[in-house]
């Protein structure tokens, strides 16, 4: 028998060795990064690491006779979504703007591949003159079946915006993903940059020029809505294409463009959210680093809606609106898919805290004074939440800690791999699948899935999307999070 000086030791170092992979930010970070292949449509390179998948989507576009291959799939399902892709690309090259410093050299390339996948398949969306291609893939169709990417034989329906009809939000968030992308690669691939630059400009022209929403369009409706709905208007996504493109030209322009447009495409409305839909928060602190480092004062109103924003977050603030958070303290918004909520402030805390920190400012909160400081512990604790620091000890990233969820919602991963079941399997001999409570027999390193409820509960049911769903859009601003976290441990 163990003496039991002893076996309490073992427990110590065991509670240590736990509580140290909670903290372990550079191995969440390279998976945050390597979940992004196991999303690849198209035909997959020989580097490819996750190797339970193959190539699919090969004849994406022939109907316009346009090379539409690759690019992601936006959740667990396999249709191409233009605006949360362009989003997620905005996003990843956003973290890699701020953070990728501090990223090793081995992941920071990894991130700009990651990046590449998705602007390279969305340079070809904007490939014909006065025209974006919006989305590949019919959702009813899609959804009605439980597949295999690698098998699929639902339409491959491709939706195209012609002008002089709109798609502004579409086109704004490509021009935002195109700028932000050229300034991530403007050391390693000038050329490419270039590239992309040249089509930010050209997709916002498309934007800003036949303004309204792609969703306003009823041959694309009923085919992106109710999942990517434009809900919060085009507006934000005009002023977002405008300010990523002032960001990476420095075109007084852009500058124009921001400073008077602000109060007719509603700068300071719903400035309390961020995501692939509603802009404002994000772009309010994106706009505000111009104004803290370089006194530009017309752009005072965005630094306003930052801060308060960033007011919203603190708990002992007069603000008058707070943000809800759960029990254990996870960021919650209703809806579903939570943990994009989460993942996408958190990245934001940073963002902001590192304006501030640089021009040695601080921000007031009613009587409260907050500094850099405060926003990194926020971010710290969704980060540490998310890695498994919460009531139930799991950590919402798969494949990363040895407690995870096993059963996600997402048809590659919950179907074996055509390597393991080279036989087709068709649109419903997949449910046996789906309705099994067997866990996923691919692991899709990374993931994040959507997360625990209000109560910080979540069960790992695989028909549970709202709970147990990854989508691109989560992984994205995490990989700026923990890129930062990573180097940055203790952070305060």
């Amino acid at each position: 028998m163990m003496p039991a000086a002893a076996a309490a030791l073992l427990l110590l170092a065991a509670a240590a060795a736990a509580e140290a992979s909670y903290l372990d930010y550079g191995d969440a970070l390279s998976k945050s990064i390597l979940f992004f292949e196991g999303q690849r449509s198209g035909y997959l390179p020989q580097d490819q690491r996750l190797t339970w998948r193959g190539n699919s989507g090969l004849g994406d576009g022939w109907t316009y006779d346009a090379d539409l291959t690759g690019g992601y799939y936006d959740a667990g399902d396999n249709v191409k979504f233009g605006f949360p892709m362009a989003f997620t690309a905005t996003l990843l090259a956003w973290s890699v703007v701020e953070f990728g410093d501090l990223m090793p050299p081995t992941e920071r390339r990894n991130a700009l591949v990651a990046i590449r996948w998705a602007t390279d398949y969305l340079l070809k969306t904007v490939s014909q003159p006065n025209r974006i291609f919006v989305q590949v893939g019919d959702p009813s169709t899609d959804h009605n079946c439980w597949e295999r990417p690698e098998d699929m034989d639902t339409a491959r329906t491709v939706f195209a915006v012609d002008a002089p009809n709109p798609a502004s939000d579409v086109a704004g968030e490509t021009a935002a993903a195109f700028a932000a992308s050229s300034m991530a690669f403007q050391s390693s691939d000038p050329g490419y940059s270039d590239t992309l630059l040249k089509n930010a400009v050209k997709s916002f022209e498309f934007a800003d020029s036949y303004r309204g929403a792609y969703s306003d369009n009823l041959d694309i409706r009923d085919h992106v809505c109710p999942f990517y709905c434009d809900f919060d208007g085009y507006q934000d996504e005009l002023l977002w294409g405008a300010a990523w493109l002032r960001r990476a030209t420095q075109d007084e322009s852009y500058l124009n463009y921001i400073q008077n447009n602000g109060k007719t495409l509603g700068a300071d409305e719903n400035i309390n959210e961020f995501g692939w839909d509603n802009k404002h928060a994000g772009l309010n602190v994106l706009v505000s680093k111009e104004f803290l480092e370089g006194n530009v004062y017309s752009l005072q109103s965005y630094k306003s809606s930052a801060d308060s924003f960033m007011c919203t977050l603190i708990p002992d603030s007069s603000s008058s609106t707070h943000i809800q958070y759960t029990p254990g303290g996870l960021i919650y918004k209703p809806g579903g898919s939570n943990l994009q909520h989460a993942t996408s402030i958190a990245f934001l805390l940073l963002v902001y805290a590192n304006y501030l920190s640089a021009t040695s400012q601080s921000m007031n909160c009613g009587s409260v004074s907050v500094g850099a400081a405060t926003l990194h512990q926020l971010a710290k604790r969704q980060a540490d939440y998310i890695l498994g620091e919460n009531p139930k000890g799991i950590s919402y990233m798969v494949g990363y800690s040895a407690y995870y969820p096993l059963r996600i919602h997402h048809r590659g991963s919950s179907l074996p791999s055509t390597k393991d079941h080279p036989q087709f399997i068709a649109c419903k001999e997949g449910s046996i699948y789906f309705n099994s409570s067997d866990p996923n027999p691919n692991v899709l390193v990374g993931a994040l899935v959507g997360g625990p409820g209000e109560d910080d509960e979540y069960e790992d049911d695989r028909v549970d999307f709202r709970k147990s769903e990854p989508t691109t859009y989560i992984n994205a601003p995490f990989v700026g999070v923990l890129a930062y976290l990573n180097a940055n441990p203790n952070a305060s």
